[in-house]
């Protein structure tokens, strides 16, 4: 079946693109910094979510150099709330060492693309296929889908051996004329007919070489491995607020999560944590100078951030002061700072 597949397969798959794409900007275009743009922020990102996020760099930062002259700190708060902080810190990075070691000419072969930071091998195939044609074949998690599904591949899709396995098949169905088509209409596919939930089998273009769709088995595929358990954190931030409008915010400079983001000063607790808990460690704790008036629970309630690998319970106690001595910011000038989500969220929802 396989054999019969690779002969018409590319040539069906670009046709029903040509007809059913979606109008995107980054298609419209084989400048590799705008495409390698648009790939960075659609990685782990839905194409709605992340369509405002490229328009927003695009106006900011319409070339490389405006990006490489820009601060981490630019970059940060613009990504803000699109989550996965690596990747912003990557683009950086890469504007930075592609002004300085390319004299701001962007790489478009695979082969130089792959050794950039923050680029693995499906952006330096998108990048390399999109900009110049180079036969290099995309593997995504909508890929991962459609090609699982079609040939009933029962490798986990989230272990390493996958990728291996799946960039081989794909290698044989890439159009060798049109590798750019091909790979811009596997993805769009596998996020337009052969979706998650509710793929629509009855109009897709391959149904009679299907193996799900002729075994009934289209919810088998694709496999993954089964994750550890995501791992509970509890934090408690100190919204500590003074009568003249101050308060105080901390850069994580850790290897942890929102590594180069603001926050609140944090205490995290191995569970929940009740008012006398948060009074005695801010009497305990040398840092703080502080003559709290009163301390409270915003809302009463603790939100729950669901990452990949672990969930993350934050409490925001607000905490009145008269004066705050030392290390403030005027509370005005918090929107300058770029915060994870969950206290861009606080931020939102609070009246100071």
């Amino acid at each position: 079946m396989f054999k019969s597949l690779v002969k018409s397969f590319s040539k069906d798959l670009i046709a029903w693109y040509h007809i059913n794409k979606r109008n995107l900007p980054w298609r419209r275009t084989n400048d590799p910094y705008k495409i390698w743009l648009s790939e960075i922020i659609l990685q782990q990102t839905q194409i709605k979510q992340g369509l405002p996020y490229y328009k927003k760099f695009i106006k900011k930062f319409p070339d490389i150099f405006k990006l490489a002259q820009s601060s981490e700190n630019e970059v940060l708060k613009l990504w803000e709330g699109l989550g996965y902080y690596s990747r912003a810190r990557n683009l950086h990075k890469t504007a930075i060492l592609i002004v300085s070691d390319y004299n701001g000419i962007f790489p478009t072969k695979y082969i130089d693309l792959i050794n950039l930071p923050g680029i693995g091998d499906y952006t330096a195939s998108a990048v390399s296929s999109f900009s110049i044609n180079e036969v290099n074949p995309v593997v995504d998690g909508n890929v991962y889908r459609f090609i699982s599904r079609l040939l009933a591949i029962k490798t986990p899709i989230n272990t390493h051996k996958s990728l291996k396995e799946f960039k081989k098949i794909t290698h044989q169905l890439i159009s060798k004329n049109n590798p750019s088509d091909f790979n811009q209409a596997i993805m769009e596919y596998g996020a337009l007919v052969c979706k998650p939930s509710s793929p629509n089998c009855e109009n897709c273009v391959f149904k009679k070489n299907c193996y799900s769709f002729l075994n009934n088995e289209v919810y088998t595929f694709p496999i993954k491995k089964k994750n550890n358990i995501a791992k509970i954190r509890n934090f408690n931030f100190l919204v500590i607020k003074s009568s003249t409008n101050q308060t105080i915010i901390v850069k994580r400079t850790g290897n942890d999560i929102w590594k180069n983001l603001y926050q609140f000063p944090l205490f995290e607790t191995d569970g929940p944590s009740n008012k006398n808990d948060i009074l005695h460690k801010l009497n305990k704790n040398k840092n703080f100078d502080l003559n709290v008036s009163k301390l409270n629970l915003f809302l009463n309630k603790t939100f729950i951030n669901k990452l990949s690998h672990q969930h993350i319970h934050s409490s925001f106690w607000i905490v009145h002061v008269k004066k705050i001595n030392k290390n403030y910011v005027n509370i005005t000038d918090l929107s300058t700072y770029p915060f994870p989500k969950p206290i861009s969220n606080f931020l939102i929802n609070y009246k100071w």
